[in-house]
């Protein structure tokens, strides 16, 4: 992906191809209020606050960011994380891993519709619980048809799974081509080497224009303060990936970041009953990901014919 030019001083440069975050704010009146606002209260900088909404304010862009930069930016991130929530955490930016590339294959088969992925997913990364934001929608579907339109979301049976129908969770698809990169006009969402298509936080404005462009109904966005109670937060976090997220920006699955970059298996995977799970580097031959791919009868790309080329396969036991 293409980025505007940058003077020396990190600013763009003027007539440059695309916007960065401070160029597309910086036009608006709100931007301006703002910024006479900010200007008032540098002063005084009594509180803790202060200190933590004037880093976050200059702070540079992630693909810009140094070392050293990178890492007071992680001190502030869990001095923020302490402060609210009682627990220190431990905060890293796990970078992609040469000559990988991740993707999921899930067997339909196997799929119970049991929802332990959803919740599993909840926990490990964070999601507010109130309201409860999941990544992770599983639709049931009638057999005979992979016509999502014929889905129910909202199913309540006693037992599962149940007769008549199969399971297929849908989360984001880490797709080759993503729309929902294409239409951020701060950048604040891109695609990695390793195939995980991101989101940085502090970058996000919440325009939600990625949400409209996913056809994958995966992106969420954060309408109220996320609400984690203290027991609950999972202190193993990733810049990119399940640290807090303020209220006001866009969130979605991301391969489990600060798991998959440090060698360990998604979260959804580790907890499903049966198995239909499967996870890995598609560019290694010996992956158990690569041999169902190249073994196995894939039966669907979900909207593949949107041309997004996602990473995420269907499959059946047959």
């Amino acid at each position: 992906m293409a980025y505007p030019p940058q003077s020396p001083a990190g600013a763009p440069t003027p007539g440059g191809e695309g916007q960065s975050r401070r160029s597309f704010l910086r036009t608006s009146a709100v931007f301006a209020s703002g910024l006479a606002a900010l200007a008032a209260s540098l002063a005084p900088l009594r509180h803790l606050e202060d200190y933590t909404s004037l880093e976050l304010f200059m702070q540079k862009y992630y693909k810009e960011l140094t070392p050293e930069e990178m890492a007071k930016v992680l001190q502030r991130i869990e001095r923020e994380v302490e402060r609210q929530y009682g627990v220190r955490p431990h905060v890293r930016d796990l970078k992609p891993m040469n000559g990988v590339e991740f993707a999921y294959a899930h067997n339909l088969t196997r799929c119970i519709g049991c929802r332990k992925c959803v919740h599993a997913c909840v926990a490990e990364n964070n999601q507010s619980r109130t309201p409860e934001i999941q990544y992770i929608r599983v639709l049931r579907m009638p057999h005979g048809t992979l016509d999502v339109d014929k889905s129910e979301h909202h199913y309540d049976p006693k037992l599962v799974p149940e007769k008549g129908y199969f399971y297929m969770p849908v989360q984001c698809q880490q797709c080759k081509n993503p729309p929902c990169v294409k239409v951020c006009p701060v950048h604040a969402t891109w695609q990695e080497t390793d195939g995980i298509t991101v989101i940085d936080y502090d970058w996000c404005i919440g325009c939600r224009y990625c949400e409209a462009a996913c056809p994958y109904w995966a992106r969420r966005f954060n309408w109220t303060k996320p609400s984690i109670p203290k027991d609950r937060l999972n202190p193993d976090m990733a810049y990119l990936g399940n640290r807090p997220r303020r209220q006001g920006v866009m969130e979605k699955c991301h391969f489990c970041i600060q798991r998959t970059r440090a060698g360990r298996y998604p979260a959804c995977l580790e907890v499903c009953p049966t198995g239909a799970r499967k996870f890995g580097n598609v560019l290694d031959p010996n992956s158990e990901v690569a041999y169902i791919l190249r073994t196995k009868r894939v039966f669907i790309q979900l909207k593949e014919d949107l041309g997004t080329s996602p990473r995420f396969f269907y499959y059946f036991d047959v």
